[in-house]
C-alpha cells in the first residue's frame, strides 16, 4: 500500500451523509449530515481548540503482555473510491489493519487486530478515540450544532448514539456488530479544559489493566497465535432515536431498571439471564421472559446470552430511605465542633472516615449553597410524617437561626457560607433558602418564617433573578405567593407572581440566546427554564408559554439517553460535578447526578396537554435511578464518576464524599403527589 498524504480530501458517502477523511491517515476527520451540515459530529480545532490529532477519530491504543503502544499514521494506507484501508505495525508480532467501506447507507469499520507471533497474546487495554462533538459554548451554538454521545458499552450489545443537542434532525448511530465493548473512557478532562467540556470519549474493548472491576469487570482480549480479534461497527443516520434502537438488534428487552427490594425486574429475552451476584434471585418464568429479584439495596449486574451485559438497581422503599438519610444527616454532617450558632451547621462527610469535611477554601464544600437540601429533607420528611418532630425539631430550630445569622445578609441576600468571605451573592442560593423557611412557615405557623421566605425571593429578583435560571425560583416564588394571599388581595403576592411572569417573557424573547450561568449550557439551566414557562402557563393560561414549552421541550429531553441500563436510561448527562463537589476531584460523567431529578420533576409538571407516557417514563427511571447514590445504611455519595478511567485515572467510582446528593430525595418528595402515580411508591 501507498502513502497517500498528498492526496486531496476523500469523501465517503452513505446515508445522505458523508465522511470527510484525512488524507494521511484515512480517519474520518468529520461526518456530516448533508440535511444539516452545520452540525458538528466531531471535535475539531475550530470548534475545539483542545482538540488534536493523538485524539482523532479511529486513532487508539493497546496495551499487552508484549508491550503497549499507541496508533494514529499508519504504515501503509490505500484509499480509492468506496475503500480505505490503513495497516499499523504495533508491536512485535501484533499488527492492526483498519478497512473502512460502505455497504447500503451504512459505514462500516473494521478494527482487525492480528497476532503474527507464535505465542498467545493477551490484551488489557485496548481503546479506539471517538471524538464526538460534546461540549457547551454556549446555550445557541450548542443547540446548533453540539451532540449529546449516550454511550452503552454492554459487551457484544454496544453502540452510541450522538444525538443533536436540540433535540431536532438526525442522528448518527454507532452499532457494534463484531467484537465487544466492556467499557468507555474520557480524556482532556481536567482543570484546562473545565465544566463545558465533557472531553474525548475512547470505546473500549478492555481496560482491565487500569481498571478490572468497571462495568461489572474487564475481560482480557486473548488472540491465538495467527489469529486475528475483531471490532467491528457500522455507523448510520437516524430519523429518531426508536428507529436507532430497532437497528441495535437487542438481545433483550427490560421495560424497567430499577425496583424496590423485594419486587421483580422483568428481562425479556429468549437467550440465558443471569447475575453473579448471589443477593439476586433470577428466575425463568418463561423462555423469553426471566425475573430478577433482590432484598438488598444496591446495583448489581446482569447478564445476557453470551455477551451482552447490564445492570439493574434493587433499592429501599422511599419513606424508609429518607428515614435512614436523616438519621445519618443528625448523626454525621452536624458541624457540632464549631461555637455558637455555626455549631448547628450541616457540612459534607468523608464516608471512609465519618469525618465532616472542612471546607478548605473551597466554596463547594462549604456550610451553604447545596447543603441546604438537608434540613430541607429533614423538614419535607417531618412534614410527611415519615420522621418525628421530638427528634428534627431541634436540629431544624438550630439550623434556621444558623441561616439567618450566616447565610443571609442585611437585605436578605444570599451567602454562600459562613466560614468563607462574602464574595457576593450567589442567586442559585436564594431560591432554596426561601424553600426553606416557606416549608418551616407550614410546620410551625409562624408568619415571621413566611415573610423572610418573601424578602429573600424578592431580593433575588432585586438582583437580577429575572434574567437567571435558578433552580426552584419560580415554583418556589409561586408557592409563596399562594401562601401570603390569594391573587388580587395581597400586593406582595402579586409582585412575586408579576415577577415570574416577567421572568418568563425574557426567556421567551431570548429563544435559545439563554445567557450563560457557572456553565455555559446545562440540563440545569433547561430544565428551570421549563419550569418557569409552565408556571406562568399556570399563571395566565397565555398559549404562547403552552407554545414556548412545546418548543423546547425536545432541548431538555436530547440530555437524556435511551441506554438499557440502571444508571444511563434517561438519565441526563453532567460531566463535572465530581471535582467540584468531590474529595477525589474526577471530572467526568456522573451518572445517575442529584440535578438529574430536575428532568424528572419538571417533565412531571408539564402542562397535561404534553405529558406523554414516554416522558412519564423518563421521569420515573431517572427518580428510582437516583436511589443509586445511597447506601443501605444511610450513608451516600455526591457523585459516581462513570467512566472507566479519566485522563488515565481510574474511575467507575462512587466518590468517597457525601456532600450535596439530597436533592434528588428532596425534589423527589416535593413533588410527591405526581410521582407517586408513576413509581406507586
Amino acid at each position: 500500500m501507498e502513502s497517500t498524504s498528498d492526496r486531496p480530501l476523500h469523501l465517503l458517502a452513505f446515508g445522505g451523509g458523508h465522511a470527510v477523511l484525512d488524507p494521511g491517515t484515512g480517519a474520518p476527520d468529520r461526518f456530516v449530515d448533508e440535511a444539516r451540515p452545520q452540525r458538528t459530529f466531531l471535535l475539531d480545532n475550530v470548534f475545539a481548540h483542545w482538540h488534536d490529532r493523538t485524539h482523532q477519530w479511529g486513532s487508539g491504543h493497546v496495551v499487552s503482555d508484549r508491550g503497549s503502544a499507541r496508533w494514529h499514521t499508519p504504515d501503509a494506507l490505500r484509499i480509492e473510491a468506496d475503500v480505505v484501508e490503513a495497516e499499523y505495525h504495533l508491536l512485535p508480532g501484533l499488527q492492526v489493519q483498519v478497512r473502512r467501506t460502505v455497504a447500503a447507507d451504512r459505514l462500516v469499520e473494521r478494527y482487525a487486530f492480528r497476532n503474527t507471533g507464535t505465542e498467545p497474546l493477551t490484551t488489557t487495554g485496548l481503546g479506539v478515540q471517538t471524538p464526538f462533538a460534546d461540549l457547551y459554548e454556549g446555550a445557541q451554538r450548542a443547540l446548533d450544532h453540539a451532540v449529546h454521545a449516550h454511550v452503552f458499552t454492554g459487551g457484544g450489545w454496544a453502540w452510541v448514539l450522538a444525538q443533536p443537542m436540540s433535540g431536532q434532525g438526525r442522528s448518527l448511530g454507532l452499532i457494534v456488530r463484531e467484537g465487544a465493548l466492556h467499557a468507555y473512557a474520557v480524556e482532556t478532562r481536567n482543570k484546562d479544559t473545565l465544566s463545558n467540556v465533557r472531553g474525548h470519549l475512547v470505546l473500549l474493548a478492555t481496560d482491565r489493566a487500569r481498571n478490572p472491576g468497571a462495568f461489572g469487570g474487564q475481560p482480557p482480549v486473548v488472540i491465538a497465535p495467527g489469529k486475528e480479534w475483531v471490532l467491528q461497527w457500522e455507523l448510520g443516520w437516524y430519523d429518531s432515536t426508536d428507529a436507532f434502537l430497532a437497528a441495535t438488534r437487542a438481545p433483550a428487552r427490560m421495560p424497567a431498571y430499577a425496583a424496590r427490594t423485594g419486587h421483580g425486574l422483568v428481562v425479556e429475552s429468549g437467550q440465558e439471564v443471569n447475575c453473579p451476584d448471589r443477593a439476586v434471585r433470577v428466575v425463568r418464568e418463561s423462555p423469553t421472559r426471566h425475573r430478577l429479584t433482590a432484598d438488598v439495596h444496591g446495583t448489581y449486574p446482569v447478564r445476557i446470552g453470551g455477551g451482552a451485559r447490564s445492570e439493574v438497581l434493587f433499592h429501599l422503599p422511599v419513606d424508609e430511605m429518607v428515614r435512614r438519610r436523616a438519621h445519618v444527616i443528625m448523626r454525621d454532617h452536624v458541624a457540632r465542633e464549631r461555637p455558637g450558632l455555626l455549631g448547628h451547621a450541616f457540612v459534607p462527610v468523608d464516608t471512609r472516615t465519618g469525618l465532616t469535611q472542612t471546607e478548605n477554601g473551597w466554596a463547594d464544600w462549604s456550610d451553604g449553597s447545596e447543603r441546604v437540601a438537608m434540613p430541607l429533607l429533614l423538614q419535607l420528611g417531618t412534614r410527611l410524617g415519615w420522621l418525628d418532630r421530638a427528634t428534627t425539631g431541634p436540629p431544624l430550630d438550630g439550623w434556621a437561626r444558623f441561616a439567618r445569622a450566616h447565610l443571609l445578609d442585611a437585605t436578605a441576600a444570599p451567602r454562600r457560607g459562613s466560614q468563607l468571605g462574602h464574595l457576593g451573592p450567589r442567586l442559585y442560593d436564594s431560591p432554596w433558602l426561601a424553600q426553606f423557611f416557606h416549608d418551616r412557615h407550614g410546620l410551625t405557623g409562624d408568619d415571621v418564617d413566611l415573610d423572610l421566605s418573601a424578602r429573600i425571593l424578592e431580593r433575588n429578583f432585586e438582583l437580577g433573578g429575572r434574567e437567571h435560571l435558578s433552580i426552584g425560583l419560580s415554583q418556589t416564588a409561586a408557592a409563596v405567593a399562594d401562601a401570603l394571599g390569594p391573587p388580587g388581595q395581597d400586593r406582595r403576592a402579586d409582585d412575586l407572581r408579576n415577577n415570574i411572569l416577567d421572568s418568563a417573557r425574557y426567556f421567551v424573547k431570548a429563544g435559545p440566546r439563554l445567557p450563560p450561568h457557572e456553565v455555559a449550557y446545562e440540563q440545569s439551566m433547561v430544565a428551570p427554564l421549563l419550569d418557569l414557562l409552565t408556571d406562568a402557563h399556570r399563571l395566565t393560561g397565555d398559549p404562547v408559554f403552552l407554545s414556548a414549552i412545546k418548543e423546547r421541550l425536545p432541548w431538555l429531553l436530547a440530555f437524556s439517553g435511551p441506554q438499557p441500563h440502571v444508571r444511563l436510561h434517561g438519565v441526563p448527562i453532567r460531566h463535572w460535578d465530581g471535582y467540584w463537589f468531590g474529595a477525589d476531584r474526577l471530572w467526568g460523567d456522573v451518572f445517575p447526578h442529584h440535578w438529574s431529578t430536575l428532568t424528572a420533576c419538571t417533565l412531571l409538571r408539564l402542562p397535561e396537554e404534553l405529558r406523554t407516557d414516554h416522558t412519564d417514563g423518563i421521569a420515573g427511571h431517572i427518580l428510582r435511578a437516583g436511589m443509586a447514590n445511597y447506601r443501605e445504611d444511610g450513608s451516600a455519595t455526591c457523585a459516581f464518576v462513570m467512566p472507566s478511567a479519566v485522563d488515565g485515572r481510574a474511575a467507575h467510582t462512587a466518590d468517597p464524599l457525601a456532600n450535596d446528593q439530597d436533592w434528588h430525595l428532596v425534589l423527589w418528595l416535593r413533588n410527591w403527589e405526581a410521582a407517586a402515580r408513576l413509581t406507586g411508591d
